[in-house]
């Protein structure tokens, strides 16, 4: 039977807007209040979907979140009716406002942690949504986001869905960025490999001193029980506390892994090199590559500037494999020069393509973040949603749907305008209708 990896793009929000909401993402704080493009953003990241199906590859689509997100103003004691709220809420506490109507739902690679089948004790795919709880605009997702993957993976037969982990520091989960998985092919068993900044009740452990680490390694732990993971099958490394505290918030900044490929920054992980023999001792396959980024070819700074490591490192119908980056690496001597000697190597990785994200990339998220993994068999990949799978038809109706609801430009003091939350909803109702998820929205539910 045939394996899959299928790449599920999360799609860009009618509110996308530079708020700066994002403590230790350095992107995102340096473009903090500048004019967005909703509308290019939208289309940037179909474009880059599309052209990874036209490269053969399975390819499919998740919804955004509901924003702004009024529901969680009432919550906080802002009343009236939505335009009131909204006015109220601009006045009173405009950065509270600029975070209910952040589009962060975008970086898809923080809606879940997946686990295929083929490493499950049960032997289905299993769904944890992230809680994100180290940022408040982010905490605002996981019911949300559940709903939309079970909108997605409906048949229990093959799916299995499970609730975000409590809403509490010591359980911060960030998902599948901060998640890996090596195999020799995508329907064996693999090793799943948990990246974690800190261990929250064990405050004497190594951990960042200057911005916080948002994965614990109690929720990596919580989230391998959950999916019936076993020690067989399960590694945990610690995330360099110094890279966390240069602007490395995620493990998909500074090492990202494919089948049986793991490229990382030589300073990523804590105990590298008995972590790296625990991965090849566990790993059910003959080969495994293990690339090394020294920082003398590329230095930190460089890869967080130019999200080196947030690409997509992908296995295509051929069997080479290809790096999706961003342009930034183009752009960048010391980048590009790396990339352009690394597919000469004997290595599986033998192209790099380049695509244009730059409405992601000034709001810190590069083509890695827009993406969830998920390894699926020839069975359970007919039993996804087709509607939510790209080919020429999905792709030039979502095309138009962007054009019909999106604006061209939003600035900050947009955010407070209740026309814009008229739009955003007429948008989302019609795309859940396209999609075929059902009412995920809360605005639907009554």
């Amino acid at each position: 039977m045939k394996q899959y990896e299928v790449n599920f793009d999360g799609l860009v929000g009618p509110t996308h807007n530079y708020g700066g909401l994002s403590f230790g993402n350095v992107a995102s704080s340096n473009n903090a209040q500048a004019v967005s493009n909703p509308k290019e953003a939208a289309k940037q990241g179909l474009t880059k979907m599309k052209a990874l199906a036209d490269m053969g590859m399975q390819q499919g689509v998740l919804a955004p979140q509901e924003r702004p997100n009024v529901h969680a103003l009432r919550r906080i004691g802002f009343t009236g009716a939505d335009a009131d709220v909204l006015q109220k809420a601009a006045k009173q506490a405009p950065q509270i406002l600029q975070s209910v109507c952040s589009a962060s739902s975008m970086w898809t690679a923080n809606a879940a942690t997946v686990s295929p089948g083929a490493d499950t004790a049960d032997g289905k795919v299993h769904f944890t949504p992230a809680n994100l709880t180290n940022k408040f605009h982010r905490s605002l997702e996981p019911l949300v986001t559940g709903r939309i993957l079970k909108g997605t993976f409906q048949d229990s037969k093959y799916f299995q869905h499970h609730m975000h982990l409590p809403d509490n520091d010591h359980f911060g989960d960030e998902g599948a960025a901060n998640h890996t998985r090596l195999c020799a092919d995508y329907g064996r068993s693999g090793v799943e490999l948990f990246v974690y900044g800190k261990e929250a009740f064990d405050q004497s452990k190594p951990a960042p001193q200057k911005y916080p680490a948002r994965q614990t390694l109690e929720a990596s732990q919580a989230v391998a029980r959950l999916h019936g993971l076993s020690d067989e099958n399960t590694v945990y490394l610690q995330q360099n506390p110094d890279v966390i505290d240069a602007g490395v918030f995620h493990n998909d900044v500074i090492s990202v892994g494919n089948q049986n490929v793991l490229f990382y920054h030589e300073k990523a992980f804590l105990e590298t090199e008995a972590k790296l023999a625990e991965i090849r001792e566990k790993f059910n396959g003959d080969e495994l590559h293990f690339i090394k980024v020294n920082e003398s070819d590329v230095t930190v700074q460089e890869a967080v500037k130019t999200y080196l490591f947030n690409t997509q490192l992908l296995t295509l119908p051929s069997g080479e494999m290809v790096i999706i980056a961003p342009t930034e690496c183009q752009e960048s001597d010391s980048v590009n020069t790396y990339l352009q000697k690394l597919v000469t190597l004997n290595t599986p990785i033998k192209q790099v393509k380049f695509f244009d994200v730059k409405q992601s990339m000034r709001n810190g998220g590069g083509p890695a973040c827009l993406r969830l993994r998920v390894a699926l068999t020839e069975d359970e990949l007919a039993a996804v949603n087709q509607h939510t799978l790209i080919n020429d038809e999905v792709f030039t109706r979502l095309n138009n749907w962007v054009d019909k609801h999106y604006r061209d430009q939003l600035s900050v003091a947009d955010l407070a305008d209740p026309q814009l939350l008229i739009e955003s909803r007429t948008a989302l109702d019609e795309l859940t209708q396209i999609l075929k998820i059902g009412s995920v929205y809360t605005f639907q539910q009554g």
